[in-house]
């Protein structure tokens, strides 16, 4: 039998056919191991996606976002999740590198931030700060990254020894907010409102928007400005007089930035608590009627004469005088200039000078003759 030899180009084409079925057949196997689970949400189709954080099959884009809005899944693999070492391959190692690499370039993008590397306290700061003082105002600052900070556009004009204040004005009762640029401290509060709740001589759109504030008369609106340096469940503010200027009504208070003032209606002036009288430093401190008591236990003392024995006749004679027979003098508690109010935050050496232990003390206060016992025994 002769042989029949084919050409060239039938072989080779063979050849590609068998090549390109081998590799359609892997493509379709990796495809298959895939779809061998249904969907994990509708359950009705094959699956084409698992979830990279929880590994959930899906079949569509559709599946995916129910799947997440039902489980709150982020979709975001954990990369620092627990790998048994039967699991670790060249993959999780090459992850974990690459962690480190982004965690190494996050901390290195940090110390290169302008904010980070950029003062606390500027120049500017510390002039209105100085300024301040000697109105009697105590200005605080917060670091430049936050809103308020960036927003402070108050100045000082040194000539005129004049602040041009960054004020924001709070309506609570109509829910709106204003913020004025450079309101001189020689304004009063009434002239400030005038412009924002007069009937005649506001601006209309704002009058349409403050129309609660417009139609109460002058006398039945409030200003009240939160007190700084409080613990959050112990909030109080400074009520604040409309006739008189805005320095005169900022003398002897503390502002952060610059003054936030709330103006309240008449109907809800008790959610506004004021700043109650100060309280006494010393829970154990005597009151008035134990410190008539102790007078009256001193006095009677003082008169008392003590038993002394003679060495003739054996009685007792009556020669101790006043001074040696006085009882210590009691302890003071320390207090500062202001008396603190309750939720009122302090430094801590304050503190801990008011923690100090009394019970020597008041037990002495309320038993002066203690003393005068052990001296005559």
């Amino acid at each position: 039998m002769s042989s029949v030899i084919l050409p060239t180009h039938i072989m080779s084409s063979a050849e590609n056919k068998v090549e390109n079925g081998s590799t359609e057949e892997e493509q379709r196997g990796k495809k298959r191991k895939m779809s061998l689970s249904s969907c994990g949400v509708c359950g009705s189709e094959e699956a084409k996606y698992r979830c990279p954080a929880c590994l959930t099959h899906s079949c569509s884009l559709l599946c995916v976002k129910k799947h997440k809005e039902a489980s709150g899944c982020s979709g975001v693999r954990n990369k620092t999740a627990f790998v048994t070492l039967s699991q670790f391959d060249e993959m999780t190692l090459l992850s974990d590198y690459r962690f480190l690499e982004d965690t190494g370039r996050f901390a290195n993008g940090a110390t290169r931030d302008n904010l980070v590397q950029a003062p606390c306290v500027t120049v500017k700061s510390k002039k209105l700060a100085s300024n301040a003082r000697k109105m009697n105002i105590t200005l605080r600052f917060l670091p430049i990254t936050f809103t308020k900070s960036r927003e402070n556009s108050t100045f000082f004009l040194t000539k005129e020894k004049l602040f041009l204040w960054h004020l924001k004005l709070i309506f609570p009762q109509s829910s709106s907010e204003f913020t004025q640029r450079r309101v001189s401290d020689k304004q009063t509060l009434k002239q400030i409102l005038t412009a924002y709740i007069h009937p005649t001589e506001s601006d209309p759109v704002t009058r349409q928007k403050l129309k609660m504030y417009v139609q109460a008369r002058f006398d039945h609106v409030k200003v009240f400005m939160k007190v700084e340096g409080r613990k959050a469940n112990a909030v109080r503010y400074h009520e604040l007089d409309i006739e008189k200027s805005l320095r005169d009504n900022l003398s002897y208070k503390t502002l952060i930035e610059y003054p936030v003032l709330h103006v309240v209606l008449k109907d809800h002036w008790k959610d506004y608590p004021l700043k109650g009288p100060a309280e006494p430093a010393s829970a154990c401190a005597p009151s008035a009627e134990e410190n008539d008591k102790v007078g009256q236990e001193k006095e009677t003392t003082q008169f008392s004469p003590s038993p002394q024995r003679s060495p003739t006749t054996g009685e007792t004679n009556i020669s101790r005088t006043a001074q040696e027979i006085e009882s210590p003098p009691q302890k003071k508690a320390k207090r500062g200039d202001e008396e603190q109010e309750e939720g009122e935050i302090t430094d801590s050496s304050d503190e801990d000078d008011k923690n100090i232990p009394c019970d020597k003390s008041c037990n002495d206060a309320e038993d002066p003759a203690n003393d005068t016992k052990d001296e005559v025994q």
